[in-house]
């Protein structure tokens, strides 16, 4: 027979744990994760240079320069696996005052992911960057690490709910703890590497940076995690203890 209080706590934790998972999961798929506000475009030969630039980030080959500069210049998001640029849905481009904007996007494929960041981006020569290439590698890694702790923790669950025991709980809060470290240390690796690459490769004049709402559902999910992680820890440290209790009482 479980307490009312276990079983209460039982049930939050089981609440929080999804909330943070679909949060997860959908920060995870969306590309909203930093966005890039830039200046109306002005002059056939500007036209012309973004026309250029939005080319190569579609048909061109993966070159960080390449796809940061129009990603600054095309009012561009990116995500953990996407980079999308705002372009016109129509063939003339910004010569209609108010032309019809749509979201074009390019998904950053498995070896994307693992290409060296330089310290010049596009300049192979200069050298790897450390820092950089390992933030990005994480950024996308750990979330993936969350998901699969949370995963782990909820068949756990389930066969612990058939064997009716109340005994892997504290193992399931410290896989709810560490899947909400995972997905903190991927919002700070993601911020880290932003900072980073805006140091080395500079925002042109008038265009601005700013999180999305993707980063926000993952920082969200974060502290649901942990207090799903920190109910169950709870619940299992009083079952242990009035475990003990009863137990010392029909030995007495």
């Amino acid at each position: 027979m479980v307490d009312n209080r276990y079983a209460t706590a039982l049930v939050i934790a089981c609440v929080l744990s999804i909330l943070a998972t679909v949060y997860l999961s959908v920060a995870i798929g969306t590309k909203h994760w930093y966005q890039y506000s830039s200046p109306t475009v002005r002059g056939e030969a500007n036209v012309s240079e973004l026309r250029s630039l939005y080319e190569e980030f579609m048909d061109g080959e993966f070159d960080e320069k390449t796809y940061s500069d129009t990603l600054f210049r095309l009012n561009g998001t990116v995500g953990l696996w996407w980079r999308c640029v705002l372009v016109p849905a129509n063939a003339h481009w910004y010569k209609e005052p108010d032309s019809k904007m749509m979201l074009e996007c390019r998904s950053f494929s498995l070896p994307q992911q693992f290409t060296p960041k330089y310290k010049e981006p596009g300049n192979h020569n200069s050298g790897e960057d450390m820092l950089r290439t390992y933030l990005w590698r994480c950024q996308f890694l750990l979330p993936l690490v969350s998901l699969g702790l949370v995963v782990l923790a909820g068949l756990t669950g389930f066969c612990a709910c058939l064997c009716r025991s109340l005994t892997p709980i504290l193992g399931l809060g410290v896989l709810h703890l560490l899947a909400g470290l995972c997905t903190l240390a991927t919002v700070c690796c993601y911020l880290a590497g932003m900072d980073l690459l805006h140091r080395v490769s500079m925002l042109p004049d008038k265009v601005d940076g700013s999180l999305g709402w993707s980063l926000y559902l993952a920082l969200i999910s974060s502290p649901l995690h942990m207090m799903a992680a920190a109910l169950l820890l709870w619940a299992a440290r009083s079952h242990s203890q009035n475990y003990y209790r009863m137990t010392a009482y029909r030995v007495a």
